[in-house]
């Protein structure tokens, strides 16, 4: 459970640049792996991801992802003990071209000891007014299945919906900017069976207890991003994204970053960027309630109160010289580092001792390593 909300955050750091319609991928395969350590979590395995066109309208795309974690977090540790699982997740697309429009239709699953996940999605791009400007919309429909470890008799459903909307400009011969939008519903059990909230009590020498948490089983969520890419003389490149997001919950966030790509020589290709995030906290959120029970909604996981990160990141693309292979036309060896910190306004490391309410804010960095290799055939 931990391991799939920490990868949601990551995938999310994803440019919101929409891609040019009318091209079908390149006939592909890479092999990664990919690490976070930090918090206390440690989360690695590989992923395989292969494309290829046939036809010249279509392309089938497949890819394998594996996650390992281990975890002793301040959620765990305060209240639980450390723990190790495995998630799999599978999934398999479709790209059809037909003329300027671009058909996508892809279906995926996930499974680890006590979460469930499949998702099926749909999206069209079209290009107009000289393939100077491409639209696009999709649709997501997500199926999940929570349950407990220990408890064989806990299961509840979630039902995910997505709803999204993109347009991409190209504005000069080195200008390109593009615009995003997305609602995404969410109903169902949304919160983690193993979390607990703390409140005030008198009664117990540490003065506080924990008990259950307690979510809305709705929430919807809506998320816009301007992005743009500008290409300089020198083959280098500069991009920046500005994304804001808000739901029902009371949470809104907005994200910064900056981005330069620089080619070095005829093999290598550098990259730097810089990202800043800042999030408000969600109206059932608190460190620490007045009492057990002391409102409908009662929520304590950090990532819904108030918390700011950044993010540093560096990465490196080498193209392998040839191997007199006639089946393989280039390849590449891509490295990829992200060091990111954490710091919560308004959440309390308990394991630090003191006084309820007083304990020392929160804070942690995470290294974020990627390492694949990639083929062109």
């Amino acid at each position: 459970m931990l391991r799939r909300v920490r990868l949601a955050a990551l995938l999310a750091l994803a440019p919101a640049l929409p891609a040019a319609a009318a091209v079908l991928p390149d006939d592909r395969a890479d092999v990664l792996y990919h690490r976070y350590d930090g918090g206390g979590v440690t989360i690695d395995g590989p992923s395989l991801l292969v494309r290829k066109k046939f036809a010249e309208r279509y392309s089938v795309s497949a890819n394998y992802y594996v996650d390992m974690v281990s975890s002793a977090s301040i959620d765990v540790v305060s209240t639980a003990s450390p723990y190790e699982e495995q998630r799999d997740q599978a999934s398999l697309a479709l790209d059809m071209l037909n003329g300027k429009t671009q058909y996508s239709v892809s279906i995926s699953g996930s499974d680890e000891n006590d979460y469930t996940a499949n998702t099926a999605s749909f999206d069209v791009s079209q290009d107009l007014f000289g393939d100077l400007t491409t639209i696009s919309f999709g649709f997501s429909r997500g199926w999940d299945e929570v349950r407990k470890r220990g408890d064989p008799e806990f299961e509840e459903p979630v039902d995910r919906r997505s709803y999204r909307l993109g347009l991409s400009q190209i504005v000069t011969p080195s200008l390109m900017m593009g615009f995003a939008y997305e609602t995404i519903t969410d109903e169902g059990y949304l919160n983690n069976p193993y979390r607990s909230v703390r409140y005030l009590d008198p009664d117990n020498p540490v003065g506080f207890s924990f008990q259950p948490e307690v979510y809305p089983s709705t929430r919807t969520s809506n998320a816009a991003a301007l992005s743009a890419r500008y290409f300089l003389p020198y083959r280098a490149a500069v991009h920046g994204e500005y994304r804001y997001f808000t739901d029902t919950w009371g949470v809104d966030a907005s994200t910064a970053r900056v981005g330069y790509t620089h080619p070095l020589g005829a093999r290598w290709i550098l990259e730097a960027g810089y990202r800043w995030y800042d999030q408000s906290a969600a109206d059932f959120y608190s460190d620490l309630f007045p009492r057990r029970d002391a409102q409908n909604f009662m929520g304590r996981d950090k990532e819904l109160g108030t918390f700011t990160s950044q993010m540093l990141s560096v990465g490196a693309t080498y193209e392998l010289p040839g191997f007199g292979w006639s089946f393989l036309q280039r390849s590449t060896v891509n490295l990829f580092y992200d060091r990111i910190r954490y710091d919560y306004d308004d959440f309390r490391d308990v394991t630090a001792g003191g006084a309820p309410g007083t304990e020392p804010l929160y804070g942690f960095d995470a290294d974020v390593l990627r390492v694949f290799i990639s083929g062109w055939f």
